[in-house]
């Protein structure tokens, strides 16, 4: 196993991971949120794992990109930004209509299946045009310029157990990763 991104949050810990097959290419890619207890031990696990998928329509795959952790002065402003991104564009009844709010201009994306750019995250973030829908935060740690969520999210009657993670620079969201 990799550790590609992590960072602690109090008693919570992040993990972004890369778990390699038998003949050692990549073959999953791990989220793990652990929290512990006053002694230390680990006393609750959450975890996504999901199989490697390669490079998206932008060359971007499911692990690349900056993992230093900076702007620890910013921690809370950025996880009060991302809750608030969540509530108003990807939660029920949320009118995506300020994208911008939350969003570079040079937004990169790290989704298998999906491009860079604040075109698609505005398509996808419309109310009534898309299948994923935001249910439940269950989760949200962050750590100075990146934020991690755990979702509940339903595409199409389908529920699941959703990991993204964020990277902030300058008060907008400029990168994203997701699991599940």
């Amino acid at each position: 196993m990799k550790v590609v991104r992590a960072w602690d949050d109090g008693p919570t810990t992040f993990l972004h991971t890369l778990l390699p097959g038998d003949d050692g290419s990549p073959a999953r890619v791990g989220t793990e949120f652990l929290l512990a207890g006053e002694d230390q031990t680990i006393v609750k696990r959450w975890a996504v794992h999901s199989e490697w998928r390669g490079p998206n329509p932008s060359g971007r795959t499911q692990i690349d990109g900056p993992t230093e952790v900076a702007d620890l002065e910013h921690t809370e402003a950025n996880k009060a930004l991302v809750r608030k991104m969540l509530e108003d564009c990807l939660f029920p009844g949320a009118r995506a209509t300020r994208i911008e709010d939350y969003f570079a201009d040079d937004y990169r994306q790290h989704n298998p299946n999906v491009p860079d750019g604040l075109a698609i995250v505005r398509e996808l973030a419309q109310s009534g045009t898309r299948d994923l829908v935001y249910q439940e935060l269950v989760l949200l740690v962050g750590k100075g310029n990146f934020v991690a969520t755990l979702c509940k999210v339903d595409n199409g009657g389908e529920v699941f157990d959703q990991v993204d993670i964020l990277r902030i620079e300058g008060g907008r969201i400029v990168e994203h990763w997701d699991n599940y």
